[in-house]
């Protein structure tokens, strides 16, 4: 093992080494402890990996409470890239088969970044902008306004800041994805980095931006400026990488594109940026406001649903339904069968109907016919047949008298 993490210290970063080894000294120190009989990585068997996963997940965290799932899955990683590793150089001291699989990681949540809204976002700037400590009120405005990570910023240098055109940019150091970048610098921030260079002790031996004494500022020094601001806001605990996550939740709320995003925070791949599109998908917000009014036409009028809601077999469902339906129950008859009771008020001897109506009695006359209701059918051609009767002795009123009330006038 310490063979296999001298080689990766020449490829990989000294703190991926260092997260490596711990790994696997917690790995060979549990197997060394629970099996005495294992003195050779070939000696591993599965159960091995079995039992450093089981005592992971029962392993509380610093914090209390077990360890977070990313953190049971990078161990396990470290541990399956030292055996694969071992395979490539064809080690003679390496386990016989392949000993840990897909399904020992852990499903691993996926939760959006935590970010600052808007509101909490200024109420955090205009405290840091308070603050008597220039390095604190230097710090806020360099992460929030450029979106750096916290390494980042610690390694800026005192020529990070060049003139390319008539704007200023701010030169990020080598970092997290082994590349540079060149984010375009706030007037403030600019007035404020010139600011601080000028007060800048002279003769310093480091070319680093931010220093303390000479020597150079660590990553507890920043942690303390944001959690200091934070406070003083009624912020609660605030991060330094939360200032990275709203600096890009902001830019695609207001139009930035992702691949502009994607080269203001340094990523490689545009599947690290789109996480951040889940905050602002402008197709659903659309399709959502859009129907919002179909939505709220089901809460004002909860009875009938708007009209380009319902299709065509909807509407014939709830008319039928409408129909059928009882004071305890509904009639279950099929349509096509006839009923004496479907008419029933239509066929009673106190049942009166006008000229008016004749449209309406047509029709339900007419739908008996087509369904081949025969009695019903007979009802209403009864009732049509009365109100041609009536029509015989009856004439339509006549107005006379220009001027004055109509009069009524009958024939019989």
């Amino acid at each position: 093992m310490q063979h296999y993490l001298q080689q990766t210290a020449g490829t990989l970063k000294p703190g991926t080494v260092k997260n490596a080894e711990l790994s696997l000294r917690e790995f060979a120190l549990l197997v060394a402890a629970e099996d005495t009989a294992v003195t050779c990585v070939a000696g591993l068997r599965r159960r091995h990996v079995e039992r450093y996963r089981q005592w992971l997940l029962e392993r509380p965290a610093a914090r209390g409470g077990p360890l977070h799932r990313h953190t049971v899955r990078d161990r396990l990683s470290k541990l399956r890239g030292f055996f694969r590793r071992l395979d490539e150089w064809d080690a003679d001291d390496r386990p016989p088969r392949q000993l840990v699989f897909d399904s020992d990681f852990p499903i691993a949540d996926e939760p959006l970044p935590r970010f600052l809204d808007d509101a909490a976002a200024a109420k955090l700037l205009a405290a840091a902008r308070r603050d008597p400590d220039p390095f604190v009120r230097l710090a806020i405005e360099v992460l929030a306004r450029t979106g750096m990570r916290r390494g980042e910023m610690l390694g800026l240098t005192i020529d990070a800041v060049v003139q390319i055109g008539s704007a200023y940019w701010l030169r990020v150091p080598v970092g997290k994805m082994h590349t540079d970048r060149y984010v375009p610098l706030h007037p403030q921030l600019k007035t404020l980095l010139d600011d601080w260079l000028l007060h800048r002790p002279e003769g310093l031996r480091s070319n680093l931006l931010f220093t303390d004494h000479g020597r150079a500022v660590n990553a507890s020094r920043i942690e303390a400026a944001v959690r200091k601001a934070a406070e003083r806001a009624g912020l609660g605990r605030v991060t330094p990488h939360q200032l990275r996550h709203t600096l890009a939740t902001q830019a695609i709320n207001r139009g930035m594109s992702l691949e502009a995003i994607a080269a203001l925070l340094g990523h490689r791949s545009l599947s690290m940026t789109r996480v951040y599109a889940r905050f602002a998908d402008r197709t659903v917000a659309d399709e959502y406001f859009a129907v919002s009014e179909k939505v709220e036409a089901l809460y004002d009028a909860p009875r009938q649903l708007p009209a380009d809601a319902e299709g065509l077999e909807m509407a014939k469902l709830r008319r039928e339904m409408h129909r059928r339906m009882l004071g305890n129950g509904y009639c279950a008859r099929p349509v096509e069968m006839d009923c004496h009771f479907e008419s029933i008020c239509e066929s009673c001897t106190f049942f009166v109907t006008t000229t008016e109506l004749r449209p309406t009695l047509e029709r339900q006359r007419n739908d008996a016919a087509a369904k081949g209701q025969v009695a019903r059918e007979q009802v209403f051609d009864g009732l049509l047949s009365r109100l041609d009767e009536q029509a015989g002795w009856l004439t339509l009123p006549t107005l006379e008298g220009p001027g004055r009330h109509p009069a009524i006038h009958w024939t019989v």
